[in-house]
């Protein structure tokens, strides 16, 4: 028998009712990753949308110079997923892979498309969307305004686990910097304790 606690504590809405509850629980697939495995490829089509239970995951894109530039952070409870490629079935321009090993629940397209008739299922889903895109917003402004060391606090701050927890390389890369200025600021931090 499958063990939903996980599922649950992510669609623990009161408006749910219990056969909805069972309906959505039902549409997902528990699947693990090993550290430095894909979820997604980039050119290939996002047909899976994941809730992370545990272990950490990024997205990366490879840009003109051929750096591998870290986009996104994923750790517990969150979405794992290409919402471009996922919904408008068009091609994934960036990698999503494992830095840790993993577990995640995954539900295909199809079946998502089968809960949408649920309205707590419906908002749940569009709470994270929105979610998710102020976080993309708040980053991509935070690159162009905020120094190098406010966005690594704010990191440390929002996401204490990543910075734990993820390679200082691809840390970097997400804040804009070099891991040689990300180790200068680190070591400022440290000294002014």
């Amino acid at each position: 028998m499958t063990d939903y606690t996980f599922l649950r504590s992510i669609f623990c809405e009161p408006n749910f009712k219990p056969e909805e509850i069972e309906k959505v629980l039902q549409q997902y697939k528990r699947v693990e990753f090993a550290k430095h495995d894909f979820l997604i490829r980039e050119g290939s089509i996002g047909n899976y949308y994941y809730f992370l239970e545990t272990g950490f995951a990024r997205s990366f894109a490879i840009d003109l110079e051929g750096n591998d530039i870290t986009t996104k952070f994923f750790g517990t409870k969150d979405i794992v997923i290409d919402w471009y490629s996922y919904f408008l079935k068009k091609p994934v321009r960036e990698n999503i892979q494992a830095i840790t090993p993993c577990v995640a629940w995954r539900i295909t397209f199809e079946d998502f498309m089968k809960l949408f008739s649920i309205e707590a299922f419906r908002e749940v889903g569009r709470t994270r969307l929105v979610s998710s895109f102020f976080e993309l917003k708040n980053h991509t402004t935070s690159m162009i305004i905020d120094p190098a060391k406010d966005r690594y606090l704010n990191l440390l701050k929002e996401k204490p686990a990543i910075v734990q927890n993820v390679p200082l390389k691809q840390i970097a890369t997400y804040l804009g910097i070099t891991d040689t200025s990300l180790s200068r600021i680190r070591k400022e931090i440290a000294n002014e304790k």
